[in-house]
Formats: structure tokens, C-alpha cells, sequence
């Protein structure tokens, strides 16, 4: 076993990490004992590159598995996808082959269950490698957790429909789009319009909109060419009168747009429709641990739900925060230099970077001079070149 802290090989049963004394009685390390924000989990192994190739390291830059993959990513539920010669398998924390490189595309695992591609095919194939899924089809939905609520969106001579986790069609492939079950509905797309769906495939809400996804009880659709939020009977909660396209809701604000495109301004609503803050951004983004990303005048910062600038609006491009870091940009594109800032808008990462995404599992990953490597949340490099 390994300690979560430090990532160091510790005899199975130990409840003291020997070296850097953390409780190992629970497999995840809280990020913030004191906070009120949901622990997050930091990941034991760290994928490291050594020039052009990829192994894994302890947090102390020790190195545990040798680099002599072409790729390699995140420990996800006890495995990691890695490439060799453009082929994907999966190897375990000591670095053995658990499913040997023979796919053409892999995805990590979640609930069990990992997406593979084959010949231009995508399946499904547990932890010990078999195919539980033949892969058979074109696309599978990979934007989210294995079978969200129990059903996984596929694709399959061109239409969408959905299977279980036995590979069996449950919704028949008829439609033009579709997305993920959410709070028991998916939405789906047939002769140009949006409907929602149950679990069986029958229509609870006609397709009659332009629409997205439940969130938290309701969903946005465009009726006459305005937005609205309707219920899970399809009844109108908050009336179709936003001019641009509302997004779902998010910790209990979604996103509205007043005025026509270019002049559209952006604020956000409650669930009784309550304009809660005012329609005075140029674009702005749902609400992610408690700030949401709004752009004022050509430069992006962070309101809380009083809409109070919790960071100005001083930077060039700015990601949603994850895991209490949130990724922001200084300079016009293509010269955008990438860092970090906590809540409180400190700069806890310098803008070096070309590329940067979201942390998860106190890992993210940039990119520095065309290369690519992951740095901790107090932006250790785990890379040499």
C-alpha cells in the first residue's frame, strides 16, 4: 500500500505513515481539515516525465515506476492509463501491465468500467481487463461517469440511444443527439427539437424545445425564441423571457442573458426567477465552490452569490476554480501566460505557463515551452528535461 500523503510503498495494515507520520486509516488525505469545503483526494503516484518519456514518482520526486512510457496519466481507482508506441493499457502502482498496451484509445477508469477503442469501435472493459461491452460502437458518451444513473449514452449507425451496464440496448439509437441521464431524465434530439425522456424511453416532456440538461429540479428550454426554466412535468417555473441561452442551474443560480447578440448582458437568477444579480457582464460562467467567472470590459475575474467581486476583473482569460485553485491568464492569446490564484485572488502559481487546467486530486496538468508535465497545488514541477 502507499501512503496518500506522501506517496511513499508502506507495509499493508500500517496505520502510521514511518516517514511522514500521517494517519493512514482512511484513504483519503483532507486537503483542509478546518474547512467546509467536500476533502479532496490527492493522488499517492504522480505521473513524471523525463524528457519525452513518462513514469511515476512519490510527492518527494522519487521515482516509483520508470519512465519509459509515451504517456502517462492519473491513478483512477488503482490503475493508470498509459501509452506505448500509440497503443493504450493500464499498469498498477508497481508498474505492472494489469491490461497490456492494445487499444487505440482508452479513457480512465470510473465505477469499475473503463471506455476502449478498438479499430474504430469503443467497448467497455472492467479492472482485470476483460470486455464486458464488446466494442461495437461508434462513440460512447465520455464526458462524464461511467453509466450515470445507471446508463451510458452510445452511439450506433449514426443515431444515440442508451445501454445498461450488461451491454444491453435499454433506449433504441433513434435519436440525432442525446445527452446523459440527469435527475432521472436525459434529454434527447429528434427532427430538430429537444424532449426529455425516462429510463424506459418514454417521452415525459414532448420534443417541442431548444433545451439542456436538469439541474437541480429544472431544466432551461427556448420557447419562441426566448428562455425559460420548465419542471419534471414540463410546466413553465420561470417564464421564457431571457434573450440569450440560460445555463443550468448551479448551486442554486443559473446564468441568464438579456438583450440581443452583440449587445447581450449576463446576470444570474434563483429558482423563483429572482434576477439576484443584475445583467451587467459582457459573459459569465455557472457557479463552481461558491465564485463564478464573470468578463467586464474584456477582462475576467470572480462574484460571489451577492455578486460582489471576490476577485476583479483584472485578468485575460480565467478557468473555474477546482479543488480551491482556479487557472487564470495575463496577456492577449497566443502569448496568454497561465498560473493560479486561491479565493482570496493570491497568486499562488506564477503565470509561466502556456497551457493550464483544473487541479483534481491536487494534480494538474500544463504545458511549458511545448511540453507537457503536472505540477502539486504549490506548483511543484514533476518533470526534468
Amino acid at each position: 500500500m502507499f501512503c496518500p500523503n506522501c506517496g511513499k510503498e508502506v507495509n499493508e495494515g500500517t496505520k502510521f505513515c514511518p516517514y511522514c507520520g500521517k494517519s493512514l486509516e482512511t484513504n483519503e488525505l483532507k486537503l483542509s481539515e478546518t474547512s467546509n469545503e467536500k476533502p479532496e483526494t490527492i493522488t499517492s503516484l504522480v505521473p513524471y516525465r523525463k524528457g519525452n518519456k513518462w513514469g511515476f514518482c512519490d510527492r518527494d520526486k522519487n521515482l516509483v515506476i520508470q519512465p519509459i512510457y509515451d504517456w502517462a496519466d492519473s491513478f483512477s481507482e488503482g490503475l493508470a492509463r498509459v501509452e506505448l508506441n500509440r497503443k493504450y493499457g493500464y499498469i498498477d502502482k508497481k508498474g505492472n501491465y494489469i491490461i497490456p498496451p492494445v487499444y487505440d484509445v482508452a479513457l480512465p477508469f470510473s465505477e469499475g468500467l473503463a471506455v476502449v477503442g478498438l479499430n474504430g469501435k469503443c467497448g467497455f472493459i472492467d479492472e482485470k481487463g476483460n470486455l464486458i461491452i464488446q466494442p461495437k460502437y461508434d462513440d460512447v458518451w465520455p464526458f462524464s461517469e461511467s453509466f450515470p444513473e445507471g446508463l451510458e449514452l452510445v452511439k450506433l449507425n449514426g443515431k444515440w440511444g442508451f445501454i445498461d451496464e450488461k451491454g444491453n440496448l435499454v433506449i433504441q439509437p433513434i435519436y440525432d443527439e442525446a445527452c446523459p441521464f440527469s435527475e432521472g431524465l436525459a434529454t434527447v434530439w429528434l427532427n430538430g427539437k429537444w424532449g426529455f425522456i425516462d429510463k424506459k424511453g418514454n417521452y415525459v416532456i414532448q420534443p417541442i424545445y431548444d433545451a439542456d440538461s436538469f439541474s437541480e429540479g429544472l431544466a432551461p428550454v427556448k420557447l419562441n425564441g426566448k428562455w425559460g426554466f420548465i419542471d419534471k412535468k414540463g410546466n413553465l417555473v420561470i417564464q421564457p423571457i431571457y434573450d440569450d441561452r440560460a445555463w443550468p442551474f448551479s448551486e442554486g443560480l443559473a446564468r441568464v442573458g438579456i438583450g440581443e447578440f452583440p449587445h447581450t448582458k449576463y446576470g444570474f437568477i434563483d429558482k423563483k426567477g429572482n434576477l439576484v444579480i443584475q445583467p451587467k457582464y459582457d459573459d459569465a460562467d455557472s457557479f463552481s465552490e461558491g465564485l463564478a467567472r464573470v468578463k467586464l470590459n474584456g477582462k475576467w475575474g470572480f462574484i460571489d452569490k451577492k455578486g460582489n467581486y471576490v476577485i476583479q476583473p483584472i485578468y485575460d482569460g480565467v478557468d473555474p476554480f477546482s479543488e480551491g485553485l482556479a487557472a487564470v491568464g495575463i496577456g492577449k492569446y497566443p502569448s496568454t501566460k497561465w498560473g493560479y490564484v486561491d479565493k482570496k485572488g493570491n497568486l499562488v502559481i506564477q503565470p509561466i505557463y502556456d497551457k493550464a487546467f483544473s487541479f483534481s486530486e491536487g494534480l494538474a496538468l500544463v504545458e511549458l515551452n511545448g511540453k507537457y508535465g503536472f505540477i502539486d497545488t504549490k506548483g511543484t514541477q514533476y518533470w526534468e528535461d
